[in-house]
């Protein structure tokens, strides 16, 4: 929808899958202390003394998870890694070296996976992350990455989806609901588009959704910020699947259940007029949108007073007994059971 036309073109086929390695690469600095050997090697070698290590790996697949029409590479490369990150803060960990590996078709030109690893590069220092290995193969469906990354954390500080008690209070960072709805924006802009090509869209009313939506950001902060409040969460998960689903993730896993109340679900006000425009309710939004890559989490009643002021947090409910059930509480005082309609990988919809 935005691509210069006039951009030069290399082929993959001119360096090699060792010399295209080389080439992307080149310019990613070792920053980490835990990182022995990065890339150039047959693997990389890490030292984590004292500490367990946390790995979470992740598959973005073109056509399923992004759509290249409105999703600048750089982009998206930013974002691969934004998607892993926030799974190793999820833990409660702090994320030190990432691997990347992509399968590309001949479409794609040398200066395309420049811009991938740009914003890959741009992703590493703003998070002070290593690269340390990865690998490229062809592709005959377009463009996948996988993304693995790697983290640490002393044994008594990492943070699991099964610790939350009854009676903790369910807490959430930042506002849910904007990437969804800064989705159904460039949706619409490229259907626009479609029809009319020298239409180029003005998203500027737009900007905070759509920046949620192409540039999101993993919560590094939040471990330090608990760690300088004296809090300790008792159970932990990333918004990546809506919040609903994880929700029910962690009350599962820690066999508890929960009252969620709807207005007590922070929503950027950006979100709520876009839900306006598009007559979607904000709330199935907030429940079911996802990609939010915010933190949800349970602490203990004895916390409260330690983050009620805080602008990070959201208090949005409480865990129940097990046998309760896992509940939304409408504005008008309406019990309703909570539903997992957010993003589903395997879906025969998708």
């Amino acid at each position: 929808m935005l691509e210069n036309k006039n951009q030069s073109r290399t082929s993959l086929s001119e360096l090699g899958e060792f010399g295209l390695i080389d080439h992307l690469t080149e310019h990613f600095k070792i920053t980490k202390e835990t990182t022995i050997k990065g890339v150039g090697d047959d693997a990389a070698i890490l030292k984590f003394p004292d500490e367990q290590v946390v790995v979470t790996t992740d598959l973005l697949i073109e056509g399923v998870h992004f759509d290249l029409s409105y999703m600048p590479l750089k982009h998206l490369g930013y974002k691969a890694v934004m998607v892993n990150l926030s799974d190793v803060y999820a833990m409660n960990a702090n994320a030190s070296q990432i691997t990347v590996s992509i399968a590309v078709s001949n479409r794609f030109p040398l200066e395309a996976l420049e811009d991938l690893y740009a914003g890959i590069q741009a992703a590493c220092v703003n998070y002070k992350v290593d690269l340390v290995g990865g690998d490229t193969t062809s592709s005959q469906v377009g463009l996948v990455i996988s993304v693995t990354a790697i983290g640490h954390c002393v044994a008594d500080d990492i943070v699991k989806r099964s610790g939350a008690q009854v009676n903790d209070l369910l807490v959430v960072t930042g506002d849910v609901g904007a990437a969804y709805m800064g989705l159904q924006v460039l949706e619409r802009e490229k259907e626009v588009f479609k029809v009319n090509p020298k239409n180029q869209p003005d998203l500027e009313q737009y900007s905070y959704i759509v920046e949620r939506q192409l540039k999101p950001e993993a919560r590094k902060d939040i471990k330090p910020l608990l760690k300088e409040l004296g809090v300790k969460a008792t159970a932990m998960i990333d918004v990546s699947d809506g919040l609903s689903s994880e929700i029910l993730h962690l009350c599962k896993q820690s066999n508890v259940g929960c009252n969620l109340y709807e207005d007590k679900i922070p929503l950027d006000p950006q979100v709520i007029s876009v839900c306006e425009e598009f007559k979607l309710d904000s709330t199935t939004i907030a429940l079911s949108g996802g990609e939010d890559y915010e933190l949800l989490f349970t602490i203990a009643q004895a916390d409260f007073p330690k983050i009620k002021a805080n602008p990070n947090f959201s208090i949005i409910g409480h865990m129940t007994e097990e046998k309760e059930g896992m509940h939304l509480i409408t504005r008008g005082n309406t019990k309703i059971p909570l539903i997992a309609r957010g993003w589903n990988a395997m879906s025969d919809n998708e």
